[in-house]
């Protein structure tokens, strides 16, 4: 869910002075060209993307600049064509042929407990909460070694069990963090997204970092089922709280992530990568003025492995990596929000890697990434975090969390690098 930014592990491991998305902008704008090559994530060269026609004709480039521009930068082998197809939603030349992606197969920390039985487990969960006290242990080892699909169950299991509600005798039992995040380990991991982003929207001011965070890093099929939750929970679709709540160019990129309809292929057409990295060039450094419509349409609806191409040839076109670009051009809210989306499209496990444990907001963030990600890149975003601070991930959480709470935090880790 990787992203896809620097606001996801770090708050008193690595602390700042400054806000969460100048935390963003700071971390992720050094990494996003320079230590992470765009066809790096996932291994492997962008492979060739397919195409079928547009949905709707591509914007073409004449050959000489509009008044008030600049020619347009040209590439060391020649411009692409002036005007191949959109590539958004299948369509145009050729796929160009790379090299397949490599599989490094799973990349979580926590795997399936073999035999793992909800109506066994409930027992011991009861055992640890009944009577006088309550045996954490207990419940951090049975937690902390099961999946998800594992632990979900438990809560229908335990009432059907003992006629008791699980949340209910968790959050009596239970306290401050410790409590949230074995709360959160039992929901399904779209309810739980879906009641992150009620809190982002409707908590004491709007997380926007929350919101970017989940809407650019889940996949499509996780997107609609979040909206389904959201609506059936909240009696309101997830869009119209995000209209209510925000607004400009930064409610439309919201709205246009909300959707769950961006390319999911992995395959790269460099032609068209390469137009698109002109379409940007086009609708901001080479403009009075930005055309925040054509960025939002590029980075909402292209895939990633589209994007960290696009990127790539809009360094080698412009000699400026996207970020700097749109750090010059916009401002704000839509700055940070094109910004997170542009760095998590090109390697989400930069913010990932960069979360923080703390207080308040900070644990939250903490707890949400430790969750999500235990099951898909935890591997990865520890390898990221050695990297770039110098430390473990393990060790960082050892050392700025205590009590159940770390205890718990570290089984989600896997381990130390």
């Amino acid at each position: 869910m990787y992203g896809v930014c620097y606001h996801v592990i770090m708050s008193q491991i690595a602390p700042h002075s400054y806000g969460p998305w100048s935390k963003v902008v700071h971390y992720l704008g050094n990494r996003l060209i320079t230590s992470f090559s765009p066809f790096q994530p996932g291994g492997g060269m962008p492979q060739g993307y397919p195409g079928g026609p547009a949905p709707c004709p591509p914007q073409g480039y004449p050959g000489g600049p509009a008044p008030g521009q600049q020619p347009m930068p040209g590439y060391p082998g020649g411009a692409p064509a002036p005007n191949p197809s959109m590539p958004g939603y299948g369509g145009g030349a050729p796929a160009t042929p790379h090299s397949p992606a490599i599989n490094r197969g799973y990349r979580g920390a926590i795997k399936d407990h073999p035999g793992a039985d909800p109506l066994r487990d409930v027992e011991v969960l009861r055992k640890a909460m009944k009577g006088f006290g309550t045996d954490e242990s207990a419940i951090i080892e049975l937690l902390g070694s099961r999946t998800s699909k594992q632990r979900v169950p438990m809560v229908a299991a335990y009432k059907t069990t003992y006629g008791k509600d699980l949340f209910h005798d968790l959050k009596s039992e239970l306290t401050g963090s410790f409590e949230k995040l074995a709360i959160a380990m039992l929901q399904t991991p779209a309810k739980f997204d879906a009641s992150e982003l009620k809190e982002a929207i409707s908590g004491a001011g709007t997380d926007e970092a929350c919101l970017i965070e989940i809407l650019s890093s889940r996949s499509n099929a996780e997107i609609r089922e979040i909206n389904q939750i959201y609506k059936h929970e909240y009696g309101k679709t997830l869009e119209d709280s995000i209209s209510n709540d925000t607004s400009g160019h930064f409610r439309r990129l919201l709205v246009s992530l909300c959707q769950g309809n961006r390319d999911e292929r992995e395959q790269v057409d460099i032609n068209m990568a390469k137009q698109d990295a002109q379409k940007l060039y086009a609708a901001g450094e080479n403009k009075v003025g930005t055309d925040e419509s054509q960025f939002n349409a590029i980075l909402c609806a292209r895939s990633k492995p589209h994007l960290r191409a696009v990127f790539h040839e809009y360094q080698q076109m412009c000699g400026r990596d996207i970020v700097k670009s749109i750090c010059r051009e916009m401002s704000g809210d839509v700055e940070d929000g094109m910004v997170a989306v542009g760095k998590f499209r090109n390697n989400h496990l930069a913010l990932f890697g960069s979360e923080i444990p703390g207080a308040g907001t900070k644990d939250r963030t903490l707890i949400r990434v430790m969750v999500t990600r235990s099951e898909v890149d935890m591997l990865d975003i520890r390898q990221v975090y050695q990297q770039t601070y110098g430390k473990s991930l393990y060790t960082a959480i050892s050392g700025d969390t205590s009590g159940d709470y770390k205890k718990m935090l570290l089984k989600l880790c896997g381990g130390s690098d």
